[in-house]
């Protein structure tokens, strides 16, 4: 993973990549195994729907591919270049009812990712050499009247042309990559890749600068002043993909939360105005009638994370305005709230659940009175129980739908293990295809 420092070094002072990715070895071989049946369906689609050459003058037969099976499909990784795809093809082929022979097709192919104009990655194909064998014949072992026929029949040039589309994750699903994906119902978040991938013994290497839209448009948020960089593991992972993101991912997104107002709180207290006026005097000149006591908590600035080995805290900056009143609010007193709550991190599918778990501290200060000076002691007193129970609460209603994970159609992660380190968290996974709908 140390290689991600070579990448994770900002182009520009405004393109800084916060997450990347590794998809290693093992990811290149399960990617191998589920293209296999797909590359069986487009090279029999294609080689049995050519149309049969017309005979030549010296033979009557036709010669007619009525098999395809694909025996071999691997795809390996090589270091600073790309990828080869390998792939063995058994054709059986008859030229007249009586004869048949297996003619065995291998193409070994050279792909590499690269950017285009666009931003987009785009798989591309580099080399590609293939070459048909004979293998096994019923005919005379002189007779090669159907040879240039099937030559003629299949046409290698274009299978070529078309190699990368035998694996699974041609140029639509690389696009997919960058889609934008919601978070709230104004709230966007979008990865987009910095540069073509690097190739290591690792595996394929992507950074990503990860942007965030609120109400459709893309906000400034801070730009890390340290390029991320992790370190190198001491063994080689079996784990198909490994993301990492940066502590800069995770200030970026409560900011980008913050901007979106998704952090404002309204918080129903069990304390009435007569509950109150017994521990605050001026509170009954204030209220004549008995009403329910609201806490109204907006942020006043953008919230801190910090990442520490295996665990993660996100330190909220409120201001909460008490009174009472829905539709009509009426303040009476204004408190700053500092909450600083542990983060619990899970998986699901390809969203990250981010949850506040434990109220780890609360600060409470007096910011302004309308019914006379409050001691802390009383303010946390009549307000701590609620803030620590309903603010975790509240906030975890917004962030349940969980933060789309960078990830191509189709495929879902599974088998995951998160960890925290210093500044970064690691998430390796596996991949695992979804089965077609209908």
């Amino acid at each position: 993973l140390s290689i991600l420092l070579s990448l994770l070094v900002p182009a520009h002072s405004t393109r800084s990549p916060d997450c990347g990715g590794i998809l290693t070895p093992s990811g290149l071989r399960y990617l191998a195994e589920v293209s296999k049946p797909h590359a069986e369906s487009v090279l029999r689609r294609d080689l049995l729907a050519s149309p049969a050459p017309e005979p030549s003058p010296a033979s009557t037969s036709r010669s007619q591919i009525n098999s395809v099976k694909v025996d071999k499909f691997s795809l390996t990784l090589v270091p600073d270049t790309g990828m080869r795809l390998s792939i063995e093809v058994d054709l059986g082929i008859t030229s007249a009812p009586s004869t048949s022979k297996e003619v065995r097709l291998s193409i070994l192919a050279d792909l590499h990712v690269e950017m285009n104009p666009e931003g987009n990655l785009e798989l591309v194909t580099s080399d590609c050499k293939p070459t048909l064998e004979e293998v096994q014949s019923t005919e005379d072992m002189d007779s090669k009247s159907s040879g240039s026929e099937v030559d003629k029949q299949i046409n290698i040039e274009k299978i070529c042309l078309e190699v990368s589309k035998l694996l699974l994750f041609p140029n639509e699903r690389l696009m997919s990559l960058a889609a934008p994906f919601p978070i709230t119902p104004n709230c966007q978040v979008q990865y987009l890749p910095l540069a073509a991938p690097m190739y290591s013994e690792q595996g394929i290497i992507i950074s990503l600068q990860t942007t965030f839209q609120v109400a459709g448009t893309v906000i400034p948020l801070p730009v890390s002043p340290v390029p991320f960089s992790m370190p190198e593991p001491g063994s080689s992972s079996s784990s198909h993909l490994i993301l990492a993101f940066s502590k800069q991912f995770y200030i970026s997104l409560f900011s980008a939360l913050e901007e979106a107002g998704a952090l404002n709180v309204s918080l129903l207290s069990p304390l009435t105005t007569a509950t109150l006026a017994e521990r605050i005097t001026q509170m009954g000149s204030l209220f004549q009638e008995d009403l329910p006591v609201v806490l109204q908590a907006v942020t006043r600035s953008s919230p801190h994370v910090v990442l520490e080995e295996d665990k993660a805290t996100v330190k909220l900056f409120l201001t909460a305005q008490i009174g009472t009143g829905s539709s009509l609010f009426q303040s009476f007193l204004s408190v700053n709230v500092d909450v600083t709550a542990r983060l619990q991190l899970s998986v699901i599918d390809t969203r990250m659940i981010i949850s506040v778990a434990d109220i780890e501290d609360v600060e409470l200060s007096l910011a302004t009175s309308d019914v006379g000076p409050i001691l802390a002691a009383l303010l946390e007193e009549l307000f701590l129980p609620t803030i620590r129970e309903e603010v975790p609460a509240q906030i975890n209603v917004v962030l349940r739908h969980g933060v789309s994970l960078p990830h191509i159609a189709s495929f879902t992660y599974r088998d995951v293990n998160i960890t925290i380190h210093k500044d970064y968290v690691l998430i390796p996974c596996n991949l695992q295809l979804e089965p077609k709908n209908g």
